[in-house]
């Protein structure tokens, strides 16, 4: 059995996907599965072994130039490529109308949330399977009962596995064990102040850790900058595609994030992570696992470097502890 997965953006979207993706693994050998996403996020759904092709979507730039030329000479690929694998089964794991149309192309039953659980409750009018999920669940467990009903099984919930692999890589200049701070993220009400991942850079000195961080843009790059100005042993990576820093990232020994994709993938590659959420609700998009943690400003209160690296603490101790269990 071929399934194609329907799954374009964003980044921790993507992410939230691997549970269920490893869920329908052990409990359907027998199926074959690609997936459908957005170019960028292209390196990060190949970090689980069981995908084998993986499509690619430009919706954000096809937008940008939607009567030009090329934009439909690469739709028209898409679905020409999408067709030629002749899927038994697409499974639209976003749930929106864009995600639909995307699935329509394959030209194969469309399985996906019903009206009630969609997050576009018109992208159903294109599914021919729809199902009952409750909205009020973690994005993980929603999209892993979501693969459960279509594809026949009941996922065991009480357990929690990405599937994923760290890619090959390492850090150069690091002299110690890998901090990797993630100060960058798309909001501004996001964004720890720049003052706090000074603050937080050098307790971890303190402790023995190397500070590494990099930046996507000229605003991050500042930030970046300052740490290492303010904190020298801090390792400051060039800006690298997506896929290197997610090997850099896999290799770290603990990682603090603001609300970006990459803290997503830290958590989901098993690291002690630790979330600072300021503007938003980690409760159903959080980040999930057994050494992710999230710090959450609430009422006006502020989260401290200490209270970061108090919590970073604890769960590197939760980590070495369960390492020598084994």
């Amino acid at each position: 059995m071929k399934v194609l997965i329907v799954k374009t953006s964003s980044m921790g979207d993507v992410i939230h996907t691997f549970p269920a993706l490893e869920d329908a693994c052990r409990a359907r050998p027998d199926i074959a599965f690609d997936w459908c996403v957005e170019e960028a996020f292209a390196g990060i759904v190949a970090l689980h072994p069981a995908i084998g092709t993986i499509h690619t979507v430009a919706i954000r730039r096809w937008r940008k130039s939607l009567f030009d030329t090329n934009t439909w000479r690469q739709a028209a690929a898409l679905r020409r490529a999408l067709r030629a694998c002749r899927y038994d089964l697409v499974v639209d794991a976003q749930g929106l109308l864009k995600s639909a149309l995307v699935a329509r192309q394959a030209r194969a039953p469309i399985a996906g949330f019903d009206r009630s659980s969609a997050r576009e409750p018109s992208a159903t009018l294109f599914y021919d399977v729809p199902y009952a999920v409750p909205r009020d669940l973690h994005a993980i467990e929603r999209t892993r009962r979501l693969f459960g009903l279509a594809l026949g099984y009941r996922p065991d919930l009480s357990t929690l596995d990405s599937g994923i692999v760290a890619p090959m890589g390492t850090i150069a200049g690091i002299d110690g064990k890998a901090a990797f701070l993630l100060h960058g993220t798309s909001r501004e009400d996001k964004k720890w102040p720049a003052e706090d991942w000074i603050g937080t850079a050098r307790l971890l000195v303190e402790r023995g850790m190397t500070p590494v961080t990099t930046w996507s843009n000229e605003r991050e790059k500042a930030v970046a900058e300052a740490i290492a100005k303010a904190v020298p042993s801090t390792v400051v990576l060039p800006k690298s595609p997506l896929a290197d820093i997610a090997a850099i990232l896999g290799r770290s020994t603990l990682v603090i994030g603001a609300d970006t994709g990459l803290t997503h993938l830290a958590s989901a590659f098993g690291l002690p992570t630790v979330a600072v959420f300021l503007a938003t609700e980690p409760g159903l998009t959080g980040p999930r696992g057994q050494y992710a943690s999230t710090l959450l400003a609430a009422s006006g209160a502020r989260v401290t470097p200490a209270q970061v690296v108090a919590e970073a603490e604890r769960l590197l101790e939760l980590s070495r502890a369960n390492t020598r269990k084994y």
